[in-house]
């Protein structure tokens, strides 16, 4: 998969370097000079200086061949410009948008290019609005007007799920372990991945099996 990240920040670069580590491959684009050097003795991939809101420059980064654009740069109109420049301009399939100030969240939409919409204080406020921990599930985003859900569940000490391998685990149909973060790296497991104490595993999963999901997960529990 090729994916451009632009701006190059703490949530870009990190963004950058797991998907490097998965395989994939990554352009960051970072308009602000110190930030940009910093990250290129950093991250072993093509940066490039300049604004990501610039037509031009989104086109020689080569984003007409991009599977994925990511932007999440610090100011919202240029994560809104980049994002319909990706969608309406390239046709980018997939665009993420990060939303910093929540009142405008309302603006990041598929009209103006955004598939996906990330605002911190807008997941926050829906943990606490939903009531959102399910047992020992807490869901982090809802997709689809609310029947996907993405959940984590963790894999504390004395859990029966240590050692234990994803295909052995007896998920509902339309559950899937998408990712599991560990030791603050993200892993894109396989069926013979095995799980270890401390995982914070990534379930996509329809809303109607959250539940199973739970007593799955909590009747791991030691």
């Amino acid at each position: 998969m090729f994916v451009i990240i632009t701006g190059g920040g703490r949530t870009g670069s990190y963004l950058a370097s797991n998907l490097l580590s998965a395989g994939h491959k990554v352009t960051v684009v970072e308009k602000r000079r110190e930030t940009y050097e910093k990250i290129k003795k950093e991250i072993s991939t093509e940066i490039i200086l300049g604004d990501g809101s610039n037509p031009t420059l989104l086109q020689e980064a080569g984003t007409r061949k991009a599977n994925l654009v990511i932007a999440v740069t610090s100011q919202d109109e240029d994560n809104l410009v980049i994002a319909r420049l990706a969608k309406l301009e390239f046709n980018v399939p997939r665009v993420i948008a990060r939303v910093n100030h929540p009142k405008n969240y309302k603006i990041f939409t598929r009209e103006w290019g955004v598939d996906v919409a990330i605002s911190a204080t807008h997941i926050i406020a829906k943990l606490i609005e939903e009531e959102a921990t399910i047992g020992d599930l807490v869901t982090l985003l809802k997709l689809r007007s609310g029947e996907i859900a993405l959940v984590e569940a963790k894999i504390d000490a004395g859990s029966t799920l240590i050692g234990k391998e994803i295909r052995g685990l007896e998920l509902p149909p339309d559950a899937v372990v998408v990712s599991i973060i560990r030791d603050e790296k993200v892993v894109f497991p396989k069926g013979q991945s095995i799980f270890t104490e401390g995982d914070e595993v990534l379930i996509l999963t329809s809303v109607a099996s959250e539940k199973r999901l739970s007593e799955l997960f909590r009747g791991s529990q030691g």
